[in-house]
């Protein structure tokens, strides 16, 4: 799990740390204040790694390679024009610890350099377990043929798109980790009214019990992300020790189903699964807040960081609850 993540000038932060939690972590701030970029930093270095781990050929970390495969992952996740761009000021630097220490990794990259990264920690061993990051959008109309077309074509989507459709992908789980899968889905499958279905073309369904198949694109965007989410908890990406990022839960959500979105977030943390969330919305923050509550049983550890403008740029303050979290945003939210 991720442990702890600090930059210095790193787009719109000259210095920011920030300690997570293993369950739930919770990080707010205005359009344009870089929520999205530290979910994508976090994330690039974690996909990195496990795609390398991955590999027939995969052997211990070498410093030369890693250089090239953590450039590559952030230009294709972050879509500069050149790393140097993420820059603030001079030089960045990133700190990654995780509760195993042997993934610990740091770098730095130069404002004048384009396409290189230096290592400064290199890391004894590969991530087991790639980490999900669904973007705002959902993907289940996108799916058919994309892998091919990113891998051969270039195409101005981030790579997080591939990535997770890599993953939506994957073959559901059987066996007997089915009824856990079954308690985390049904209620998605109760809203959707329905079941996802991946069909020998490539093409993602909502099978509606006596109705048949319905195409995606005709399923209600709100549904299609629950279907995202629902077909990743399936295929076992979202169970055990996986991590989860998520920009903007909230997007083209209804209200009642931002509350379920909430509560799979709640129990796929309760399930081992530690969870990073950008948002601004102060429903879904309540929510949230109310299922995590330290004084219930079913509680899971959560922090929520505010991200606040300062006269050298953006800052990030951990917070104990909503109340603290909007006096630190200047009661914006």
């Amino acid at each position: 799990m991720l442990k702890r993540l600090d930059l210095s000038n790193f787009t719109a932060f000259q210095r920011v740390s920030l300690d997570f939690s293993n369950g739930l972590n919770v990080i707010v701030g205005e359009n344009g204040s870089g929520k999205s970029h530290l979910l994508k930093i976090a994330y690039s270095v974690m996909a990195a790694s496990a795609e390398e781990g991955k590999k027939p050929t995969a052997s211990k970390p070498v410093k030369n390679h890693l250089q090239r495969v953590l450039a590559d992952k952030l230009f294709s996740v972050m879509r500069p024009e050149a790393l140097g761009h993420l820059v603030r000021k001079n030089r960045c630097d990133v700190a990654v610890e995780f509760q195993d220490s042997r993934l610990d990794c740091s770098f730095s990259f130069s404002a004048s350099n384009r396409s290189s990264v230096q290592i400064d920690q290199l890391p004894s061993i590969w991530l087991k377990k790639a980490p999900v990051f669904l973007p705002t959008k959902e993907l289940m109309t996108l799916y058919p043929n994309f892998i091919s077309l990113y891998n051969n074509y270039y195409m101005e989507f981030e790579e997080t798109y591939r990535d997770t459709c890599r993953l939506l992908g994957a073959l559901p789980l059987k066996g007997l980790i089915e009824t856990k899968i079954k308690d985390l889905i049904g209620p998605l499958e109760e809203a959707m009214g329905g079941t996802v279905l991946l069909d020998n073309n490539g093409r993602f369904y909502l099978n509606i019990k006596g109705k048949g198949k319905m195409e995606m694109p005709l399923v209600a965007e709100g549904f299609r992300k629950l279907a995202m989410l629902s077909r990743l908890i399936s295929t076992g990406s979202l169970l055990g020790k996986g991590c989860l990022f998520w920009d903007e839960p909230e997007a083209n959500l209804s209200p009642s189903l931002v509350r379920l979105a909430a509560e799979t977030i709640h129990k796929l943390c309760q399930n081992g699964v530690q969870v990073f969330i950008a948002t601004h919305s102060l429903f879904l923050l309540r929510e949230l807040e109310t299922l995590s509550g330290k004084d219930k049983p079913s509680s899971v550890p959560a922090r929520f960081f505010a991200l606040r403008l300062t006269e050298s740029g953006f800052d990030a303050e951990k917070c104990v609850d909503v109340e603290k979290l909007k006096a630190c945003l200047g009661g914006n939210h």
